[in-house]
């Protein structure tokens, strides 16, 4: 199979391996591993630096995929803002916070991540940037807590 394909690709999170080059590992003369920068281990990618910049793109890239899934009934003017707030925590929050309590995170992941759900939050409440509506207020209508509170409470 490794002669087949040049790359693996994860179908979680549709993210190639990164590959270092051809260093590889000997495990007992029975096989050898290559090693690689990145790697998509049960939708979780794992870097060799073990910061969670990796896992944050990843799982932003998850959380957009859940979204797009979702976008009508999210976005529909027939659902309360209640329901979409509590739709969105069940499927797309749940599924971009999942696995965050090993992240080591820092600042910029933080910011990553709330620009992220504020897109998908501002796209739920039919609200432009320019229209200047605060996030805690956009948050309040839908129901929700802020992803930053959630993740260090994680």
């Amino acid at each position: 199979m490794y002669k087949v394909m040049k790359s693996f690709i994860c179908t979680g999170c549709s993210n190639p391996v990164i590959r270092t080059g051809h260093t590889t590992v000997d495990i007992g003369g029975s096989a050898n591993l290559e090693v690689v920068d990145k790697f998509c281990y049960l939708g979780h990618m794992l870097s060799v630096d073990g910061d969670a910049d990796a896992a944050v793109e990843a799982i932003i890239h998850i959380g957009w995929n859940k979204f797009r899934q979702l976008v009508l009934l999210l976005t529909s003017r027939v659902i309360s803002l209640i329901r979409r707030g509590r739709l969105y925590s069940s499927c797309v929050r749940s599924s971009m916070l999942h696995g965050s309590e090993t992240w080591l995170v820092r600042k910029e992941n933080e910011v990553a991540l709330e620009r992220a759900e504020m897109r998908m939050v501002r796209w739920m409440c039919n609200v432009q940037v320019k229209d200047t509506v605060p996030s805690k207020e956009l948050r309040e209508r839908l129901g929700i807590d802020d992803i930053i509170l959630i993740l260090q409470n994680r």
